[in-house]
């Protein structure tokens, strides 16, 4: 998801094969033997398979609203710092509380209260500003944004009741935002041979 916000926002026109994991077509594997999404094949060939560095890409070609050139040395650093522990300790206890059942030596319950410690830090900052990072959106809230949306749908009762009311509002602030309902248009699975198809 935010591949696509990065490439949406940058205005760059984009071939896009919707696939679905558990059925995973050969061409993806030929490209990518990761076989993760999202996978970005540029004009050139080359391959790239992470999402966050087609973020990076996407922004060199264009940034406009200053996502990530209108930083300054100590936002780009706190960037830097919040998306890693995103990506790392925060998105594992993730996934041991969206699949619990595949984790049974780890709780649930457990899980969560490890991924809340980083919402503790995340609720920090927003009592601060707006976003992140400061009044405007950035590369960060872009970046962080999906993950906390996959935690939130696991119990989103839970999730209301909590004392996060900046992170509950900066959430609702993403979720009903252009950019994000834009990218989250619904497209067929792609088959090899279908009409070509642009994000």
């Amino acid at each position: 998801m935010r591949a696509r916000m990065a490439i949406h926002y940058a205005n760059i026109k984009t071939v896009l094969r919707e696939v679905v994991l558990r059925d995973k077509p050969i061409e993806l594997l030929q490209i990518s033997p990761k076989a993760t999404v999202p996978v970005l094949v540029l004009e050139d060939g080359q391959v790239i398979d992470e999402s966050l560095d087609i973020m990076y890409w996407a922004l060199a070609i264009s940034d406009n609203n200053g996502w990530l050139k209108g930083l300054d040395e100590q936002q780009l650093e706190l960037a830097k710092k919040l998306i890693t522990e995103n990506d790392n300790e925060f998105k594992l206890h993730l996934d041991h509380y969206k699949y619990s059942e595949r984790f049974p030596e780890q709780s649930m319950e457990g899980s969560r209260e490890k991924a809340e410690v980083f919402l503790q830090k995340l609720e920090q900052h927003l009592q601060q500003h707006h976003y992140l990072l400061g009044h405007e959106l950035s590369f960060a809230d872009i970046a962080i944004f999906p993950f906390v949306r996959q935690f939130v749908h696991v119990d989103l009762a839970w999730f209301e009741q909590t004392p996060y009311s900046e992170l509950q509002q900066w959430l609702r602030n993403l979720l009903e935002s252009k950019i994000f309902t834009d990218v989250m248009a619904k497209h067929q699975m792609w088959q090899a041979g279908d009409e070509v198809c642009f994000l």
